[in-house]
C-alpha cells in the first residue's frame, strides 16, 4: 500500500480501503486506479462485514459496516476521518443511494 494518497492531501484522509478486486489496500480509487492495474471493483453490501478500511493513524482495520457508521472517526483511535469521503461511498460500496448513506439492513 503507498503510505500516502497523491490526491487527497488533508490530515484527515487517513483512510485506505482494501478493494474487493485485488485485496490491497489504497488510500483512494484514483491511487487504485493509477497502481493496480486492473479496474476497480465494489464491495456489494453483503460483503459489509469484512474488515476492509484501514486506519493508517493506529494501523486498525474496521468491517465496512463500522466505517460507514462510525460518523467519520476511528473506533479504535478517534482519530477524525475526512467527512467528504461519504460522497465518494459509491465508488467503493455498492449503494442505491446516490449521495452514499444507506440503511443497514438485516
Amino acid at each position: 500500500m503507498e503510505k500516502g494518497c497523491s490526491h487527497y492531501h488533508s490530515d484527515l484522509d487517513i483512510v485506505a480501503i482494501r478493494f474487493k478486486c485485488c485485496g490491497q489496500f489504497y488510500p483512494c480509487y484514483f491511487c487504485h486506479e493509477e497502481l493496480a492495474g486492473h479496474p476497480a471493483e465494489r464491495w456489494p453490501s453483503s460483503h459489509f462485514q469484512v474488515k476492509a478500511i484501514l486506519c493508517r493513524k493506529c494501523q486498525k482495520e474496521l468491517s465496512i459496516w463500522e466505517y460507514l457508521e462510525c460518523v467519520s472517526k476511528c473506533l479504535f483511535c478517534q482519530a477524525p476521518f475526512n467527512p467528504g469521503c461519504r460522497h465518494h461511498w459509491p465508488l467503493y460500496f455498492e449503494t442505491e443511494y446516490p449521495n452514499g448513506e444507506r440503511k443497514r439492513e438485516f
